[in-house]
């Protein structure tokens, strides 16, 4: 637990300091639990296991969310289509953890977005069929969320004509609705929600280090009791062993590599986990004229199409993936089929030319029997394969405080003693205490900092109550106010509070996760990347040397990513894209994920 006397903020604080604190807290200390893994599950199960009084750490092999929590369709929700396939408890749940994390989590990064359910045309009858269906699902789901009260967190669903929904959304091709009905999901910046999660465990006293890769377990006899580490920042050191009572791996798509880094006493896992790739479009807003989302049928899945700030999130793909897992390719193929989807509705069919950004990430998905990855579970498991070892995986982004909630009640029954219960749907992230307060009273706190409405809104939506520290940075320097070339809608003092108080080590980390300039800009970062390495280097202390280096690292991770991105298969856009070396120095394939 932190010292009474220290803010959470100050507490929560990953800093380079930090990070050097942390690691010889590693070296020195026994934990009741350590969490590898740095994706949404992970940080959540710190952030359960920290509120509950246990000693606890979090390690990742690169950056917090560099996998697929990073890499999402950005939507807090409950899963419409999950209602079809009567999954209605994984619903429910999923609804419920929408609403805690709408009104009391994280208001600050979650927030309702309209969606549309275009009603297509057909003859008269269909049309009566379709609208009385999907009414229906949307009506369940707004019940499964609760139809009225705080903890709901969004509006009601609508019906509306076709002039209503071409009104709401003027690129929808007229000839195919007959209307829509709109109903309200949760919309989030993923990888800022990890950040601020693995932030509110460090407040709460866990070490929280990345960059930190685990290479084997420590055993004595039959029970796994620590892990063996290498700190990636620190190539030419020696690995260290870290002690822990428990040892829990939220590792997503990488789950399978855990068990068989015990295979030697003959350990099977209790579960399997498959990839499915899902692939994602951006393009500017100014492509699509519409004031919500859309959601769409598909022959494998369902298609959104997201307003997101000045842009569109288009996706997703459901397909198998078995190649490189740590940096997934979009092909041609999943790019035309996206276009090929999203343009059956729209009036003004999208072309490869308006697509500004890419994104590839890999949902681990529980294996079954079925042969298309859109019909395995999402659900998750938590199997302990040997003793002192507990496995979490599958499940959804949403459900990510349940999945945490789960992994640590069994830890805290195999470590036995008094021990709270899970609390974490009752405690805010940090920057969502006050932030209602600080959203109403932002016109006021514009004129006493002396920057634009504009810019203590955009902060107060990525940071909540925590932008007090940023405007605080720009006050004491303000050549922090100056906007990101390139990427206008940032300002410096973002990448310098990454980098001093977001645990960001790399350039890639806060132009592709602390930032989202790598998917939003149409140069996709290279414009930007010299700029944002003189800040970030000012903030760590890089020499010349170090910064060329971020820079050219970064400006060849996006080539290759173009490049893969106009192969025609899987195959041929992972041979492109696996051509980078990882910036911290390792290419291998164990535990570099998170979930």
């Amino acid at each position: 637990m932190r010292d009474s006397s220290v803010s959470r903020f100050a507490a929560g604080r990953l800093s380079p300091t930090r990070r050097a604190t942390d690691l010889r807290r590693l070296r020195d200390e026994q934990f009741d639990v350590l969490v590898v893994g740095g994706g949404v599950t992970g940080a959540g199960a710190a952030l359960d296991a920290a509120s509950r009084g246990l000693k606890v750490a979090l390690v990742e092999a690169r950056d917090l969310a560099a996998g697929t929590s990073s890499r999402s369709s950005k939507l807090i929700h409950g899963g419409l289509r999950y209602l079809e396939q009567l999954e209605l408890h994984l619903v429910h749940e999923a609804l419920t953890e929408r609403g805690l994390l709408a009104t009391r989590i994280a208001p600050h990064l979650v927030r309702p977005v309209p969606i549309l359910v275009p009603l297509t045309s057909a003859a008269p009858p269909a049309r009566v069929w379709n609208r009385a269906y999907y009414g229906l699902g949307v009506a369940a789901y707004d019940a499964f969320a609760g139809i009225v009260g705080h903890g709901r967190g969004m509006p009601l669903h609508r019906h509306l004509t076709r002039g209503g929904a071409r009104h709401l959304f003027p690129s929808l091709r007229a000839d195919k609705v007959v209307g829509a009905i709109r109903y309200y999901d949760g919309q989030v910046d993923d990888a800022r929600l990890v950040v601020n999660l693995a932030g509110t465990a460090a407040s709460l006293g866990a070490a929280v280090v990345t960059s930190a890769r685990v290479t084997g377990f420590v055993r004595e006899a039959r029970e796994v009791v620590g892990v063996r580490l290498r700190d990636l920042e620190a190539p030419g050191g020696p690995e260290f062993d870290v002690r822990a009572r428990t040892v829990v791996a939220a590792t997503g798509v990488w789950s399978d590599d855990m068990s068989q880094m015990l295979s030697d006493v003959g350990v099977r896992p209790g579960m399997r986990v498959r990839a499915s790739k899902g692939v994602h479009l951006v393009v500017p807003r100014s492509a699509i004229t519409g004031e919500a989302g859309l959601i769409l049928r598909t022959p494998t899945s369902v298609l959104f199409v997201i307003p997101w700030g000045g842009h569109w999130i288009i996706g997703t793909t459901d397909t198998d993936w078995q190649l490189d897992r740590a940096h997934p390719s979009a092909s041609a193929r999943d790019i035309r089929y996206l276009l090929d989807q999203v343009n059956t509705v729209l009036e003004r069919p999208l072309t490869t030319d308006d697509i500004q950004g890419v994104y590839a990430g890999l949902r681990p998905l529980l294996s079954g029997e079925a042969d298309s990855t859109s019909k395995l579970s999402r659900e998750h498991a938590v199997v302990e394969p040997m003793l002192g070892l507990l496995l979490v995986a599958g499940g959804k982004y949403t459900t990510y405080r349940v999945m945490a909630a789960d992994v640590i009640d069994r830890a805290v029954r195999r470590l036995g003693g008094a021990h709270l219960p899970s609390r974490t749907d009752e405690l805010p992230l940090l920057g969502a205490d006050g932030y209602a307060a600080a959203w109403r009273e932002r016109q006021d706190i514009a004129r006493r900092h002396g920057v634009t409405a504009g810019v203590v809104e955009h902060l107060l939506e990525r940071y909540g109550t925590l932008a007090t520290h940023l405007l605080a940075m720009v006050a004491a320097d303000p050549t922090l106010s100056a906007p990101l070339p390139g990427a206008p809608e940032y300002l410096a003092a973002e990448i310098a509070y990454a980098s001093l108080a977001e645990g960001a080590l790399h350039l890639d980390d806060v132009l592709t996760r602390r930032t989202r300039i790598s998917i939003e800009t149409a140069h996709r970062g290279t414009e930007t990347a010299r700029h944002a390495a003189a800040v970030m280097g000012d903030a760590l202390g890089w020499d010349k040397a170090v910064r060329e280096r971020e820079v050219e690292h970064y400006l060849a991770r996006v080539a290759a990513e173009r490049e893969s991105q106009t192969m025609p298969d899987d195959l041929t856009a992972d041979a492109a894209r696996i051509g980078v070396p990882d910036v911290r120095g390792f290419t291998g394939n164990l535990l570099e994920a998170d979930r």
